[in-house]
């Protein structure tokens, strides 16, 4: 059962598997990606109930781009569509909305609709739904690394004033605490690029379940497991 009590402040999600769940059915990989969807809702509306503060969710990667034209526009298309569809809710339930990745690639439609849902809910006091698209680790770290170089080169930053606080803040997830729990769905046991750095302490929970099968019952089986576990951040528990 969960306790209340000791709720993660920041849950990370892996949606991994639409595309074996689809294949498993003989459907096209498009069909796993639309029952996704519905998925990303139910659990959005778990962790709101439950009082979790960030939710954060793998929706895209820097690398996705490899995927054939077709599953890459429908993608496009899809994440523009939700933002649009889930925003009054958004409104009406307090959450709020923020995108972290490269904007630069994404079409000029998505990116205003993207600025459109960060405007709008930025007031709101309630969950924080942050959709990794267009994301990588690794090009979050290069980006922060060239705000800070420019910074020391234009003399606003010393050499002796760059640590990890500094890089943290420099990070597309600046105004969010690390997470605190990791999910990932569809049995693979990597975290592929995702929050590198933020990743540090956060507890892993990994399901075979692929991200269509997943539900609230599982979201609530991952908060269980975490809610079992020692946080000691380097230290000694007795």
């Amino acid at each position: 059962m969960v306790d209340k009590k000791k709720i993660p402040q920041h849950v990370a999600i892996i949606m991994d598997g639409n595309g074996r769940w689809a294949r498993r059915r003989g459907l096209a990989r498009i069909e796993g990606h639309r029952r996704g969807l519905k998925v990303i809702k139910e659990i959005i509306r778990a962790a709101d109930d439950l009082g979790v503060k960030y939710l954060t969710l793998y929706a895209f990667s820097s690398e996705n781009w490899k995927r054939s034209h077709d599953e890459v526009d429908f993608l496009m298309a899809a994440c523009q569509g939700f933002i649009e569809k889930e925003l009054p809710g958004m409104m009406e339930n307090g959450l709020r909305f923020r995108h972290i990745g490269r904007l630069q690639e994404l079409s000029e439609s998505l990116r205003r609709c993207i600025a459109h849902a960060e405007a709008e809910t930025k007031n709101n006091k309630g969950l924080c739904v942050q959709l990794a698209f267009n994301y990588g680790a690794r090009l979050e770290i290069v980006d922060a690394v060239k705000s800070i170089a420019q910074e020391v080169q234009s003399g606003r930053v010393n050499i002796g004033d760059i640590d990890e606080g500094l890089l943290a803040r420099s990070l597309y997830t600046k105004d969010t605490p690390d997470p605190d729990l990791l999910v990932r769905t569809s049995g693979e046991e990597r975290i592929s690029n995702f929050l590198l750095w933020q990743l540090a302490y956060a507890e892993f929970y990994m399901t075979k379940k692929y991200w269509p099968d997943f539900s609230k019952r599982e979201f609530l089986r991952a908060i269980t497991e975490y809610q079992k576990r020692a946080r000691r951040f380097g230290g000694v528990n007795g």
